[in-house]
């Protein structure tokens, strides 16, 4: 693994807070390359990597948080081959009320993969 990978573990946030997250545990042969996908699709939003988001069984996850904003965890994601439907994910988050997505159609195939939501 390329040093600096997991430079972004120690808390970089947006300047709203936004932190998403990816799994670095499901495919560490490919976190790096997961990690620059998501980073250019959505570059205003900082990219951290876990060791672990405890969804084991459906490689990869992806957490979405901020404050005062639903928290979103996705899995069974491909970062690379769905970096699109993560920014048109993000972009219905940041301008849904207290972070609610209420029809992620525009999201592809990401809509089907949530496994969870935590409300603000």
């Amino acid at each position: 693994m390329v040093a600096g990978i997991f430079d972004c573990m120690a808390g970089l946030v947006s300047k709203k807070g936004e932190r998403m997250i990816v799994c670095g545990g499901c495919l560490p042969e490919r976190t790096e390359k997961m990690v620059a996908a998501l980073r250019s699709a959505v570059p205003d939003c900082p990219v951290e990597v876990a060791a672990c988001l405890n969804a084991c069984g459906h490689p990869v996850s992806l957490a979405f948080r901020a404050p005062g904003r639903a928290v979103y965890l996705f899995a069974g994601t491909d970062p690379v081959d769905q970096a699109a439907e993560v920014a048109a994910f993000v972009g219905l988050w940041r301008s849904a009320p207290r972070g609610v997505v209420t029809d992620a159609r525009p999201c592809g195939r990401l809509r089907t993969m949530l496994r969870g939501c935590i409300p603000a």
